[in-house]
C-alpha cells in the first residue's frame, strides 16, 4: 500500500488523476522540497498586522493564546487523541478564506466570487485522494464525528440497526453510544473484546448475523491493536450490511503504510483530519472500489449519495481556511518525512509499552499495535482521573480513558491512555521512552490518592519531574514552532521568535 500511494502522490505532480478532476500541484513542485518566496508578502504582512491588533486591542485574549503556546511548548503532551499541526497548517487558517461565503462544491456553487475557493477544494480533494488510494473523496465534513453522521444519515432511517465497538471496549460515541444521536435515532447494538483485550471477529460475526445491522462500523479511538478492515468486509456482505471504516486515530499511519488500509474493503471510510494527520479540526469521507455502486435509493451512486448528504443534508457552508489547511496537511502526509513519523510514532509506543510493562503495569490487551497503550490502573489503586491530574501537574499531558468492564464512569475511568503522535513529530522515538516512562512512573508512584478524584503529591516530585519534563522539551522542541524566550507565569504570555525548524528533523537523542 505504501508504494501504490508513493506512485499515486508522484503522479499527482506529473498528471491529473483519473477522473479529470483539477490536477493539483504541490505547494513547491514535491513534497520535501523548499518553498518559493512570497509574491509581495501580502499574506504575511497581514497575518503580522493581525497578531499586532489582537496583541495591542485585546490583550487578554492574546494573552491566553501565547500561554496556551507556551503550554504546548513546555509539556510531554501524550495524548492518543491528537497530532501537531504543521504552522502552514496554522497559516491556512488565519488567511482570507474566512471571508468567502459559499454553498455547494466547486463548479456548482450557490454563491459568486468562488473561482479561487473552487481550486482550494479541488486541490484537498486531489490530494486526499492520490494520498489514501481513494476514488472518491469529501472534503467539507467539519469533523470525523460530523463525517460519520454523514454516511449514517444518507444511509439509514430512523429506527435501522447499527454495529459499532462498545464504549467501554474502545470505541466512538458516534458508532452507536447512548450519549450521541447515533445511539438514540438508530438502533444500536454492540460487539466488544476478549480477555485478552482484542477484538474477536468469531464474535463479531455472530453479533452480525443474529441482529443484521444495515450498518457495520470497523474502527476505534481506544483499540491499540490492527483492525482486519478485510475480515469486517466478509462479515458485511454476509449480514447483508453497509461497512464503514473509522481510521480518525489510525489516519496517518494508513497513509504511510503502517497500518493496512481499508480505503477498497470499505464501503466508506471516515477520518478526523487532527488526530493522526497533523491537520486542522475536520473530517473526510473517502472510498474507493464501492464509489460508483448504487445508491439503496436508486439514485445514483454511493458516493453521490455521499455528495448530497454532506451538503445540503447536513452542512451548509463548508469551512474553506480549514479546507485549505487540510490541503496543506495532506501535502506533508506525502512527503517522506511524514513516513519517517509514523514509523517513530508505531515504534515509539511499542517501546512506551514495552517500557511501562517492565516497571509494572497492566496494559490492557499486553501491548500495542499502532500508536497507543492503555493502561489498567486498577491493579495500582488509581484512577484514571488521578493518574491524569497528577501527571498534568508535572507537565505530562494524558487522558483518562476507561477499559473493558470498567465500573468507573468516564468521568473517573479505571484507566489511562497513553499516545505518540505527539512525541514522534518532536522527534522522539524508541531511544527516549525508557525516560518517558522513568517520569510517568516517578509520579504515579508518588501521587497518594485521598479518593476517586483527589490526591496529594509532594511538592519536590512535581518540581523534579517539570524540571526533567522542561529538559526533554527543550531538547526536543516542536518543529517550526518558535519558542518561549524562558518558561512563562500564569498571568503572563509575551513569547519571541526563534528559528523555524523544518518539519519532522529527528531530534538528539534525549
Amino acid at each position: 500500500m505504501a508504494e501504490s500511494i508513493e506512485q499515486d502522490v508522484s503522479a499527482l505532480s506529473d498528471s491529473p488523476p483519473e477522473g479529470g478532476q483539477h490536477p493539483a500541484a504541490w505547494p513547491w513542485g514535491a513534497p520535501g522540497g523548499e518553498p518559493p518566496q512570497a509574491g509581495g508578502g501580502a499574506l504575511e504582512a497581514t497575518a503580522l498586522r493581525g497578531m499586532e491588533s489582537l496583541r495591542t486591542g485585546d490583550p487578554v485574549l492574546y494573552d491566553l493564546l501565547a500561554r496556551e503556546h507556551s503550554r504546548q511548548a513546555e509539556t510531554l503532551t501524550m495524548v492518543a487523541a491528537s497530532s501537531i499541526a504543521d504552522p502552514a497548517v496554522l497559516a491556512c487558517e488565519a488567511t482570507a478564506l474566512i471571508n468567502t461565503t459559499t454553498e455547494g462544491y466547486p463548479g456548482a456553487r450557490f454563491h459568486a466570487g468562488c473561482g479561487v475557493v473552487d481550486e482550494v477544494e479541488r486541490i484537498a480533494i486531489d490530494r486526499a485522494r492520490q494520498v489514501f488510494g481513494a476514488r472518491y473523496a469529501n472534503v467539507q465534513p467539519h469533523s470525523g464525528t460530523s463525517a460519520n453522521q454523514i454516511v449514517m444519515f444518507s444511509l439509514l432511517r430512523a429506527g435501522d440497526t447499527v454495529m459499532g465497538l462498545d464504549l467501554d471496549a474502545g470505541g466512538h460515541l458516534s458508532h452507536g453510544s447512548r450519549a450521541s444521536v447515533s445511539g438514540r435515532y438508530f438502533h444500536a447494538v454492540g460487539y466488544g473484546v476478549n480477555r485478552a483485550g482484542r477484538i474477536d471477529m468469531d464474535e463479531v460475526r455472530r453479533v452480525a448475523m443474529e441482529h443484521r445491522p444495515r450498518l457495520l462500523i470497523a474502527g476505534a479511538s481506544a483499540y491499540p491493536r490492527r483492525i482486519d478492515f478485510a475480515a469486517f468486509r466478509a462479515i458485511a456482505d454476509e449480514a447483508g450490511a453497509w461497512l464503514l471504516a473509522d481510521i480518525s486515530h489510525i489516519a496517518g499511519l494508513v497513509a504511510a503504510g503502517e497500518h493496512p488500509s481499508p480505503i477498497d474493503h470499505a464501503h466508506f471510510t471516515t477520518t478526523s483530519t487532527y488526530k493522526q494527520l497533523c491537520g486542522p479540526r475536520g473530517g473526510l469521507v473517502l472510498m474507493g472500489r464501492d464509489h460508483d455502486a448504487p445508491a439503496p435509493d436508486g439514485r445514483g451512486t454511493l458516493s453521490s449519495l455521499v455528495q448530497r448528504a454532506a451538503f445540503p443534508f447536513f452542512q451548509g457552508t463548508p469551512s474553506l481556511s480549514s479546507i485549505a489547511a487540510k490541503a496543506s496537511a495532506l501535502a506533508r502526509v506525502a512527503s517522506p518525512g511524514f513516513r519517517e513519523v509514523a514509523r517513530r510514532i508505531v515504534a515509539g509506543a511499542g517501546a512506551l509499552a514495552h517500557e511501562l510493562r517492565e516497571r509494572g503495569y497492566t496494559l490492557v490487551s499486553g501491548g500495542t499495535d499502532n500508536h497507543i497503550v492503555l493502561v489498567d490502573l486498577a491493579p495500582r489503586g488509581l484512577t484514571g482521573v488521578v493518574a491524569e491530574r497528577a501527571l498534568e501537574e508535572c507537565g505530562i499531558v494524558v487522558n483518562k480513558n476507561r477499559i473493558p468492564g470498567d465500573p468507573r464512569s468516564a468521568l473517573v475511568t479505571s484507566g489511562v491512555r497513553f499516545g505518540t503522535n505527539g512525541l514522534a513529530v518532536r522527534g522522539m522515538g524508541p531511544e527516549q521512552m525508557p525516560r518517558c516512562a522513568d517520569l510517568v512512573h516517578a509520579v504515579l508512584s508518588a501521587v497518594r490518592p485521598v479518593d476517586d478524584c483527589t490526591y496529594r503529591l509532594d511538592p519536590g516530585t512535581v518540581a523534579q519531574v517539570r524540571r526533567e519534563v522542561a529538559a526533554i522539551c527543550a531538547r526536543h522542541p516542536i518543529p517550526g514552532y518558535a519558542v518561549p524566550a524562558a518558561p512563562l507565569p500564569a498571568n503572563a504570555g509575551r513569547i519571541t521568535a526563534a528559528p523555524f525548524l523544518p518539519f519532522a528533523v529527528p531530534a538528539e537523542p534525549a
